[in-house]
């Protein structure tokens, strides 16, 4: 039997009650529209970290197919934060982390954004890296620039075989197919919705060997 379409309306409705369910966002500050399935997020946080659970607020309704995120960051008047104290905070919060090799990373901030650059052995410490910095306060924005540099030499075959086992087990589909271009993930096919697409990449990115993911999954039904 065949999924009836959403419609552009009852996307917007359940995008509005998603941003109402989480208790990380203030959706009387949020502006929903959409068109063709596509949302795009209007108005203004206090902060980078809402701003992130708004997005994935909209990315977990189903029939959406892709994200505007035009939200702006703007902390509260009484709380305004030096590039120096923002960058004190970034520092700890990366030693503090157990899975990061803070001693590998260089921290620049300039305005409230933050720039990360270094290198570490897994992607995964990457993405860990960068979900640290997004939910202190005072950040605007994040450039991550780490380079993820495995220590030996990558296996193709085998980061392919793993990771394709990994997403069955994970997602349970078949639509989703692996390649791999030296250290490079490709990942290719359809999922059901952007949180098994963000799934997807972020088993790609666990895998031992991995440099860098291209994603090139479509959200469809």
């Amino acid at each position: 039997m065949a999924r009836a379409v959403r419609t552009d309306v009852r996307i917007q409705r359940d995008v509005v009650a998603e941003l109402a369910w989480d208790p990380r966002v203030e959706p009387q500050e949020v502006g929903v529209t959409v068109d063709d399935g596509v949302v795009t997020l209007t108005g203004w946080v206090d902060g980078l970290a809402r701003k992130w659970a708004a997005q994935r607020c909209a990315q977990r309704v189903r029939g959406v197919r892709a994200v505007a995120d035009e939200l702006e960051v703007r902390p509260p008047g009484d709380e305004r934060y030096t590039d120096r104290e923002i960058g004190i905070a970034v520092s700890r919060a990366l030693e503090w982390d157990s899975f990061v090799p803070a001693e590998r990373l260089d921290v620049t901030v300039a305005n409230g954004w933050v720039i990360l650059r270094g290198d570490v052995e897994f992607g995964w410490q990457r993405r860990t890296a960068e979900a640290e910095v997004r939910r202190l306060r005072g950040v605007r924005g994040v450039t991550n620039l780490v380079a993820a540099r495995p220590a030996g030499a990558a296996d193709g075959e085998r980061i392919r075989r793993e990771v394709q086992r990994a997403l069955s087990r994970g997602l349970g589909t078949e639509r989703v197919t692996v390649d791999v271009d030296g250290s490079t993930v490709v990942l290719n096919g359809v999922v059901r919705s952007w949180w098994e697409r963000d799934q997807a990449e972020r088993t790609a990115w666990s895998a031992e060997g991995v440099q860098a993911v291209r994603d090139r999954l479509l959200v469809g039904g």
